[in-house]
Formats: C-alpha cells, sequence, structure tokens
C-alpha cells in the first residue's frame, strides 16, 4: 500500500522515524442531499534531507498540482505539530514560535489518496482536485488522528518535533542575516 509507497520514496534517505505514520479513515458529507463517504489514506515519513516529497492521489488518479486534500493535509499538519508544541511547551519545556508550513514539510515524504465518489477535477488533465468537502474531511481527519500519534509515541515526536523547531529557527536565522 502508501506506506511501502513512502518506504520506496525514502530508500535512498536515512528517515528519521520507522514506520512511517499512517492515517486513514472514512468520512462522510452530505452532497444534495445524499451521503457521500469518502475514504482517506496518508502515509508519511520524516527523513535528513531538507526536501519535500508530497504526492496526492484522488481516485487512483496522480493529482499533480494537489487541490483540496492537499490543502487539508498541510493545514492539518501544521495545526497538529503547533499545537503539539504548544502543549509541550506548558510542560515547562522550552516555548517556540509559531511553525510555518514550510518549516513542518522540510524533510516530509508523504503520500494522500483520497477515494471520492463524482469527484470534481479543475481542468481536462485531472491535475487537482476540486471538490471543497474534501478538505474539511481530510482536515479534521489528519488533525485528530496525528494530535493521537504524537501523544501515544513522545519519543518520535520529539524527533520530529525537534526537525520541526530546528527548520523553524534556520528560517528565522536566514531572515534576520537578510534584514542585516
Amino acid at each position: 500500500g502508501i506506506v511501502d509507497f513512502v518506504k520506496h520514496l525514502n530508500h535512498a534517505k536515512k528517515p528519521i522515524h520507522e514506520p512511517p505514520i499512517l492515517i486513514a479513515g472514512t468520512r462522510e458529507f452530505e452532497s444534495r442531499g445524499n451521503k457521500v463517504s469518502v475514504d482517506v489514506e496518508i502515509a508519511l515519513q520524516y527523513n535528513e534531507s531538507y526536501n519535500e516529497a508530497v504526492f496526492s492521489f484522488a481516485n487512483n488518479i496522480n493529482t499533480v498540482e494537489g487541490g483540496t486534500h492537499l490543502v487539508g493535509f498541510r493545514t492539518a499538519l501544521t495545526r497538529s505539530l503547533n499545537r503539539y508544541l504548544a502543549g509541550q511547551s506548558k510542560n515547562g519545556k522550552t516555548p517556540v514560535e509559531s511553525l510555518s508550513g514550510d518549516d513542518v514539510r522540510e524533510g516530509l515524504t508523504a503520500v494522500i489518496s483520497v477515494k471520492v465518489p463524482q469527484p470534481e477535477f479543475e481542468g481536462q488533465t485531472k491535475a487537482k482536485l476540486g471538490t471543497t468537502e474534501v478538505k474539511g474531511l481530510v482536515e479534521t481527519l489528519v488533525y485528530d488522528q496525528l494530535g493521537a500519534w504524537l501523544e501515544e509515541k513522545p519519543a518520535v515526536a520529539k524527533l520530529i518535533t525537534a526537525k520541526v523547531v530546528d527548520a523553524a529557527r534556520a528560517r528565522a536565522a536566514a531572515r534576520k542575516a537578510r534584514d542585516l
């Protein structure tokens, strides 16, 4: 499945944690009076590189330009890590400024797959998913499950947060150097 795909994508890199994190679930929304089920499956793994490798699929079609499912994933990833770090700083750890989306995606390899009945794509090439309800469904699923996963695995969460905090500090230092 997609966990093996993420492992394959990271085969030449040094992962920070094993195995990749799997987030999966089915969410429903109402469309034209009918209940519509959307299957969401996401695998993600951080590695020691600085590059982001995120692949998104809708009904097994590679949405190279992303779309609503990718936007929901990115939003939830940033919110989850910011919430986790805020909780850690309340427990006596050093506080950190809010992380940006670029910070949390540095060194991330992820595969996002959604199965949507009657998907709406933007353009003829089906390169971007446009079904607006999918954003919220993916966002809530990732936010809930990733937040719980970070709480259950504090050792791995510490490794991931150390990487993203370093990225945030590097970004701040680069901005300060540009300003000088």
